[in-house]
């Protein structure tokens, strides 16, 4: 999920993304924590906190792929090649936090359900994910997009051969988007819901109906390398971007539009919804390229993967068994601890798997 050359804009959406989500968990931590409004913002920022991260992940790798199909030795080799690196930077940090994760449960007594798809990554393939590592859930829909758009790629490229591959890139990511638009459809006239929670567990976090979310990313990317309009008219885009972002914090409540009542409208066009309004903004976060702020911003941007794996289950759930928030003044103690615990251990982890992993990759 790196660049060659550091772009300030991402990596500030990045670093958005991360503090919305923990933002979130800090609301979520006080007792009775307040009004009804509040606790839906703090839902809402965890939601978007986790989207961005599903649209930034398909953008970079749909440069990487791009930039990757244009070369002339486009090939098995060289997408194997790409997809070892790729497992290389992701995998090694998820399976050392799913371990702790296991010791952990193993300590407090915590039962873990099929802890053996964690391992091959079918936590939420097609069910709702377990309770145990919970914030997990968004690792295998990055990773099965991350290998199903270089493969289908290269499988119509070697069925096909056309002579414009940049046109070839853009249909394959047309194609696979319909396909996961098409497993919404699917859920939502087989499925009948009650409420939101349901809604919560059975299509938002489920691989086979979320992949979209990851190409929605890949498509812009496509349009940011082709389209002269989507490099020329950012403030346009972001504004679209923002009136969409806008609709579903406020238009969704303003216009009563329940889930119980417009089931179609939240099985199948919110979630693509959200990922459209954070991709319109990548025009212009692409543009932004430096900043007084890009050292700091860059140090927390690379650690965000780290904080984010370990955020819940090792540092949150072990505070909370061991020194549980019995009244609202413990709060800003608690949320202080909290967040100091998460960016180092991030921190730590994440230098922990650079040293050992990363810096050993081949530059080619």
């Amino acid at each position: 999920m790196e660049t060659n050359q550091r772009i300030f804009g991402l990596d500030l959406i990045r670093v958005t993304a991360i503090v919305m989500i923990l933002m979130a968990q800090c609301i979520w931590i006080l007792p009775q924590s307040g009004s009804a409004v509040v606790t839906q913002v703090a839902s809402l920022f965890h939601f978007m906190g986790l989207e961005i991260f599903f649209v930034l992940s398909g953008f970079l790798l749909g440069n990487s792929m791009y930039k990757l199909l244009m070369k002339d030795d486009f090939g098995s080799h060289s997408v194997l090649h790409f997809l070892k690196k790729r497992a290389i930077r992701i995998l090694p940090l998820y399976y050392l936090v799913l371990a702790i994760n296991f010791g952990i449960a193993r300590h407090i007594g915590y039962p873990v359900e099929q802890g053996w798809k964690y391992i091959v990554l079918l936590q939420n393939f097609a069910s709702p994910i377990p309770a145990f590592f919970s914030e997990s859930w968004g690792l295998p829909i990055i990773v099965f997009d991350g290998v199903l758009f270089p493969l289908v790629l290269l499988g119509f490229n070697a069925i096909f051969k056309p002579k414009n591959k940049s046109g070839l890139f853009f249909i394959v990511a047309l194609f696979l988007i319909a396909i996961f638009l098409i497993s919404k459809f699917i859920y939502n006239a087989t499925t009948p819901n009650t409420d939101v929670n349901q809604w919560y567990a059975d299509l938002k976090p489920v691989v086979i109906y979320r992949l979209d979310a990851v190409i929605i990313g890949i498509l812009f990317s496509w349009l940011l390398n082709n389209i002269a309009f989507f490099r020329k008219s950012r403030l346009l885009l972001a504004f679209i971007g923002g009136v969409g972002i806008g609709f579903i914090f406020v238009g969704v409540g303003y216009f009563q539009l329940l889930i119980e009542s417009h089931p179609f409208f939240w099985n199948v066009i919110y979630l693509p919804m959200a990922s459209l309004s954070i991709a319109f903004f990548l025009p212009l976060l692409c543009a932004w390229k430096n900043s007084f702020a890009a050292t700091p911003i860059r140090f927390l941007s690379a650690i965000t993967y780290a904080v984010y794996m370990v955020h819940f289950g090792i540092v949150l759930q072990l505070m909370k068994f061991y020194f549980p928030v019995a009244v609202p003044k413990q709060w800003l103690l608690f949320v202080i601890s909290y967040l100091t615990i998460t960016f180092i251990l991030g921190f730590l982890l994440n230098r922990l798997c650079q040293k050992i992993f990363i810096k050993r990759l081949p530059a080619q």
